[in-house]
């Protein structure tokens, strides 16, 4: 999974990509649960791209899309929100797999 750096690396790759953002920071338990199993899931939904975006590093970003607990899940697509995936309960392999499948 690649790191956003920047800002505007975040917003190109909003408006160009079909993109998955996994919002997430390295001290979150749930964060450091799914980390094995997202290489798999990156596989298996080649059809889109997949980035980490630290909570910390980007907490503006984070408020300005309403991101209130990680990890989270959004997708872009087109330059447009499509689907997201935020609760607050730990998200299993199978509840990202099929949040991924129907975004």
């Amino acid at each position: 999974m690649k790191k956003i750096e920047s800002i505007e690396q975040l917003e190109k790759i909003k408006q160009e990509e079909n993109a998955v953002f996994l919002f997430t920071a390295g001290w979150c338990p749930d964060c450091t649960f799914i980390e094995p199993f997202l290489p798999e899931l990156e596989e298996k939904h080649s059809d889109k791209a997949f980035y980490s975006i630290n909570r910390d590093e980007f907490i503006e970003v984070c408020q300005d899309m309403d991101i209130f607990g990680i990890p989270s899940f959004v997708v872009f697509k087109d330059g447009k929100e499509v689907d997201r995936f935020v609760s607050k309960d730990r998200k299993t392999k199978e509840e990202i797999d099929s949040f991924l499948l129907q975004a």
